[in-house]
């Protein structure tokens, strides 16, 4: 198999990147079709359609792989079977993912402009279909150990934190993707209670620096401060 385009996104590095598809909006990418796949033909009529899958490659995943996995949703410490999770760490390093389709640019080769995307910056792509509703939307399916979205923290700035996102451009929608990445946890769960620890995490072109708030029982995460990557 050959890819057939590359992803530029919001997430440099993988950590920090939503657990699945859509669960940050506000993270756009865009796929950039490779030759001889650029061509504008390719995409002839896909703009009638809002969502993609995807089917990719986890390049930054090792090929060895195991039959048992600790998924995040279970804490990271109980174990379920490979094909019983979506693991990175797969026998074939494949990917699945939904994303919306915003914009179509033909202009020089083939780019789709995405919202709602998981994946880091240089993700291989290996093909595109579009997402059909009617048949692939079952809100009755059993989600087994992940019944439905996982909980949102309080996500709070330093004065120090919002002054540097007063000082760009794209501050408002900044804020909004690094709200909406650290409202999702980003921890690793086996570290998780280290309330001393300083935590980074690369979107776009800064380190975002946060720690953890622990009032009352209610878990809360503050960005200390934005600094250039």
């Amino acid at each position: 198999m050959h890819p057939i385009g590359r992803i530029e996104s919001d997430f440099p590095d993988k950590f920090g990147v939503p657990r699945q598809p859509g669960l940050a909006s506000a993270a756009h990418a865009e796929l950039i079709l490779l030759p001889p796949y650029d061509d504008p033909l390719t995409v002839r009529g896909l703009d009638a359609f809002g969502h993609l899958w995807l089917t990719f490659v986890f390049h930054h995943s090792p090929e060895r792989w195991t039959p048992l996995v600790r998924p995040p949703r279970l804490g990271g410490n109980a174990r379920v079977g490979v094909f019983a999770s979506r693991s990175t760490h797969r026998p074939n390093r494949l990917g699945l993912s939904l994303v919306e389709l915003l914009e179509i640019d033909t202009r020089r080769g083939v780019r789709l402009v995405l919202g709602g995307c998981d994946l880091v910056s240089g993700t291989p792509v290996l093909d595109i279909k579009p997402y059909l509703p009617w048949v692939e939307a079952r809100p009755e399916a059993r989600a087994g150990y992940a019944p439905e979205a996982p909980p949102q923290l309080e996500v709070r700035f330093s004065a120090e934190a919002e002054a540097a996102l007063a000082a760009r451009d794209d501050a408002a929608s900044l804020r909004e993707l690094i709200r909406q990445v650290l409202a999702q946890d980003p921890r690793p769960a086996y570290r998780q209670g280290a309330e001393e620890r300083l935590y980074g995490v690369r979107l776009r072109d800064v380190d975002v620096r946060f720690r953890v708030l622990e009032e009352a029982q209610v878990t809360r995460l503050e960005v200390v401060e934005i600094v250039p990557a």
